[in-house]
């Protein structure tokens, strides 16, 4: 491979138009696919190069992105009857940034590594927004190789690229953040039920949540341990985050108590009250040993 790589982008959708429209003045060049002319259009006027297929694509790029719907798409892309590999070159890799299943990518992985190709699986967190501002997160499973590959590119549409480990990785990390923002929606909707319930502008309690989110920095601002396991009373986290057990359980008591009095039922705030202390790593506090003995919900 040469030292300035050539790109290929295969999918121009929402998230891969943006990502790939970074990729314009990539110094060894682009060339990009679609199924939609209209999607192609405004790249080739930009003066990346269009291939008919993704056959076509792989015959003159050392580095594929890959950005489709799902897995069926991500397999037809890559290993179908005009699929990358029928024409890629040893030493190209292939990565790709649609959330697929762990297993696919492993699988996809191996297929190509007969063929002596790298197959990267790179999932993006971030969104539209995150796309069109070039600062997305990427979580790369890749050997060590592909990886130092494909950074310096992935840079220019991205503001973090971690490598999370092997092939399946990144898209095994990527289901643990999305995870966590799913279950974050849902809460949000059991609040909003709750203030609804209450009385409140549940527009202006989403006001309220995006200001102290941005300052405070959300869920993720407790992630900060490489280890799930308890905490020792020694270890310096451990006052930290009793003192955060400490505020959760006492306002998601009264959240629950304000429920009870409105006949809300809030079973994400209940287990919450119950897991908080333990997932923490500094077990369960007074407050919610109490609100289980009473109310074993």
């Amino acid at each position: 491979m040469s030292d300035s790589p050539r790109i290929g982008y295969i999918g121009l959708g929402n998230m891969g138009a943006p990502m790939a429209r970074r990729l314009l003045d990539h110094p060894g060049g682009l060339t990009v696919l679609d199924t939609r002319p209209d999607a192609v259009a405004p790249f080739v006027d930009a003066g990346a190069d269009a291939a008919s297929g993704p056959a076509a694509l792989a015959t003159v790029c050392d580095i594929v992105c890959v950005t489709v719907l799902d897995d069926d798409q991500v397999r037809d892309v890559v290993t179908g009857p005009n699929g990358l590999l029928s024409t890629a070159r040893p030493g190209t890799v292939i990565a790709v940034h649609s959330t697929i299943s762990d297993t696919t990518a492993v699988d996809l992985a191996a297929r190509c590594a007969a063929h002596g190709v790298e197959f990267v699986d790179a999932p993006v967190s971030g969104g539209a927004a995150g796309a069109d501002k070039a600062a997305l997160a990427v979580m790369v499973g890749a050997s060590e190789s592909a990886f130092e590959t494909i950074r310096e590119p992935f840079g220019a549409f991205a503001a973090l690229v971690v490598h999370a480990g092997p092939v399946g990785a990144g898209t095994r990390m990527k289901l643990a953040r999305n995870l966590l923002h799913f279950v974050s929606f849902t809460a949000a909707t059991e609040a909003q039920r709750l203030a609804e319930a209450a009385g409140l502008d549940i527009a202006a309690l989403g006001k309220v949540v995006r200001h102290t989110d941005a300052i405070t920095g959300g869920a993720g601002s407790i992630m900060w341990r490489d280890t799930t396991a308890p905490l020792t009373p020694e270890d310096s986290w451990f006052p930290i985050f009793s003192h955060v057990r400490a505020l959760g359980e006492k306002d998601l008591s009264l959240a629950l108590g304000l429920g009870d009095r409105l006949d809300v039922d809030l079973p994400l705030a209940s287990r919450a009250l119950a897991g908080l202390g333990p997932g923490l790593g500094v077990g369960t506090g007074d407050t919610a040993r109490t609100h289980t003995k009473e109310d074993p919900s």
